[in-house]
């Protein structure tokens, strides 16, 4: 493929020349074997299918259409006959080649960025610029790239100039962030190139099928376990510096004393005598792994304290690495107390971020292994001494996990019988069931979903809808009802390293034990409440390959409660209660503003066009303000992230003080939509005790799994 350099990329100087590896290239071979022949909805690897794969992969490097050119886009098309019988025979120039144009694309756009820079821009003029670029065409010449960067750089400095910036802040700013980008650029590796590739093949055949190098495998293990070993700091990037965002309480560094949020990794070294590897300007994901290592073993840092200047004093530690529980993703239980007339219920809320499991300690037989149903049952247990009337399990953005701690939670508020169907690409349906003789659980239940709910969050809701255990709040879910399993590709070709990385492959559907599937439907709340997500870009409905919405037989299961009789009387209540509720008509007022936002695609490039639209924001915040100083509850703001003014600034340009000062007072801020839940479980507990016939089988209460 003929590559041209752009005379102002030569400043720059060209990025590296990336190829593929043959271990990648057998990797892709493996992988289209076992795609066509196993997967759940098998799709043969064609002229058809390559063509989708390389839009795909067009589409992941550049989604917004700011790089390539249309002639770059013909001359990838013109591939599209090729691309099958290329990966058959382990040749993986394409993709490479496609890449290695986009990398210079980089290079030039952004050095051009940074040349507009030293000029600068009329804001009197009436122009528009088309910030939503998805559905526009690719820029036809190189003039046009041009006149569309000129607009981007353009708003980048207004917006920057509307929060009060003098122009050599300006000029400073932007011009580190393209410097930014552009050391990016020059960072990529062909595994890099490999992975996203082989994303843009596996989703090509259905949204949920997908490839994991080495190092994404690595990560996927770890994040399910909820452990790694280390030294417990969460790391960030910041102008070129691995620098430390949080110290993980109990963690070999958080015990030592000698580091502190901000101080700067500029080199590590392995046990006492390693040689120290510099690792400023390294990729963070790099500098990760030179840190973590075998439990007991010493790692030491070179550091460059946050209080220091670029030439200050460095201090080296010594740490010695230990088992990190990563406790910030697992179960953890909170308390709101809610009233309603002269009645006060406790409700107990339980937040699950992920369906966890430590698979490795489990299949060792290790009686302690970690798991959400297990860190589940025993906050219940906890709860119960707490003296709860009623428990939320509140599982937004719970994108799923293990499908073994779906079933097992579930069976934590059912009992024994089933819990989800699934049927493989034979078309035969398999029932799987807990065996839990009595709940741990039988007061009143409810549980919090929304768009973000996912797989395993789903089949625990749409259980818990079926058997009539409790109510379901919120939005409806994302809609991913479909099974995938692991192949490690090593594992089949006896690697005794990792080399070929892992294939996630849908090999089955699910689907409720009422028949019906939570695949693209997802799970429809008894009480809808308002949310930020935006149903057009994300969930299964949003995907074009998703597979579609069926049905099988109901299994055998008796409901367990007849909670839905009581939904009218729950309705009514809730609907009276959030009219009077500010705070929660503030939050409607945001979704609906939020939505509005999002329709919009263009915005102006005149400044006083754009001061008078950030001068309505600015007066209805105000308002907002006013409107709520007389209110009981004055921490209450539901528009945390609306209402903040428009710095123009990213995240890493901020300082990291005031970043996680942001975040905190963020997280901080009232919970409009899980305190309006704990209202509407309130109620519930009110009328399931006011009418006996509708409680919840009274069955023995058992003690945690």
């Amino acid at each position: 493929m003929a590559i041209s350099t752009a005379a102002h990329a030569l400043e720059a100087g060209p990025p590296p020349v990336l190829a593929p590896l043959q271990q990648q290239a057998q990797a892709a071979h493996l992988s289209a074997q076992f795609l066509t022949r196993f997967h759940y909805k098998p799709v043969p690897l064609d002229d058809a299918l390559s063509a989708k794969i390389i839009n795909r992969y067009i589409k992941l490097l550049d989604p917004e259409k700011f790089f390539f050119l249309q002639a770059d886009i013909d001359q990838f098309t013109a591939q599209n006959s090729k691309l099958d019988d290329a990966i058959y025979k382990e040749d993986l120039h394409i993709p490479f080649a496609i890449f290695n144009l986009y990398e210079q694309r980089i290079v030039e756009r952004l050095t051009y960025a940074r040349e507009l820079l030293k000029q600068g821009f009329d804001f009197s003029q009436k122009e528009d610029y088309s910030f939503m670029r998805d559905k526009e065409p690719w820029p036809q010449s190189e003039a046009e790239s041009r006149d569309l960067w000129r607009k981007r750089v353009k708003n980048d400095w207004l917006r920057l100039k509307l929060a009060g910036k003098k122009d050599a802040a300006i000029r400073d700013t932007l011009n580190k962030r393209y410097e930014n980008s552009l050391t990016r650029a020059y960072k990529y590796k062909s595994d890099d190139v490999f992975q996203i590739f082989m994303n843009a093949y596996a989703t090509s055949i259905e949204p949920h099928t997908d490839y994991l190098g080495t190092t994404a495998a690595a990560d996927f293990d770890i994040s399910m376990k909820l452990s790694l070993v280390g030294i417990g700091a969460v790391l960030q990037e910041r102008d070129e510096y691995t620098t430390i965002r949080e110290l993980v309480a109990g963690g070999p560094a958080q015990l030592s004393g000698k580091l502190a949020v901000g101080d700067r990794i500029v080199g590590v070294a392995q046990g006492d005598k390693g040689v120290m590897t510099d690792v400023v300007g390294t990729r963070i994901d790099d500098v990760v792994k030179l840190i973590r290592g075998a439990k007991d073993t010493v790692v030491r840092l070179d550091i460059l304290p946050a209080d220091a200047g670029p030439d200050g004093k460095h201090k080296l530690i010594n740490l010695v690495r230990n088992k990190i529980s990563l406790e910030q993703q697992a179960a953890k239980k909170t308390i709101i107390t809610t009233k309603n007339g002269d009645a006060t219920r406790k409700v107990g809320v339980i937040t699950l971020p992920a369906f966890y499991e430590d698979f490795d300690a489990r299949r060792k037989g290790d009686k302690n292994f970690r798991s959400a149903s297990r860190d589940v049952a025993a906050l219940l247990a906890e709860l119960k001494k707490d003296k709860v009337d009623s428990v939320l399990i509140d599982l937004r953005n719970n994108g799923g996990g293990s499908l073994t701690e779906a079933v097992d939670l579930t069976g934590l508020f059912v009992g024994k019988g089933p819990i989800v169907q699934q049927r493989n690409a034979r078309g035969d349906v398999n029932v799987e069931g807990d065996d839990r003789p009595v709940p741990a659980w039988t007061g009143p239940l409810a549980v919090l979903i929304n768009r973000g709910s996912a797989s395993a969050s789903e089949i625990f809701a749409a259980a818990i809808q079926d058997y009539g255990r409790g109510l379901i709040i919120g939005e409806g879910s994302f809609g991913k009802g479909t099974v995938q399993t692991m192949v490690n590709l090593d594992e089949l070709t006896h690697n005794d390293k990792p080399k070929f990385g892992e294939l996630k492959m849908t090999i089955a559907q699910f689907f409720r034990i009422n028949g019906g599937t939570t695949q693209l439907r997802g799970v429809t709340p008894d009480i809808s409440l308002p949310g930020f997500s935006d149903t057009e870009s994300f969930g299964e409905s949003s995907y074009d390959n998703a597979l579609p919405w069926s049905q099988v037989k109901a299994a055998d299961y008796t409901p367990v409660g007849t909670v839905k009789d009581l939904l009218p009387q729950i309705q009514v209540r809730h609907d009276a209660r959030v009219e009077k509720d500010k705070d929660f008509q503030r939050f409607v007022e945001d979704v609906t503003e939020l939505n509005a936002l999002r329709k919009k695609r263009v915005i102006s490039l005149n400044e006083t066009d754009r001061r008078a639209e950030m001068n309505l924001q600015e007066a209805r915040i105000k308002a907002r303000a006013k409107a709520g100083a007389g209110d009981k509850n004055k921490d209450a703001d539901s528009a945390a992230d609306l209402s903040l003014p428009d710095d123009g600034l990213q995240a890493n340009e901020r300082s990291l003080s005031a970043d996680i000062a942001a975040e905190k007072a963020q997280k901080n801020a009232k919970d409009v939509l899980l305190n309006e839940a704990a209202q509407i479980l309130g109620d519930e507990s009110d009328l399931l005790k006011a009418n006996a016939k509708f409680a919840v089988q009274q069955l023995p209460v058992a003690t945690p799994k």
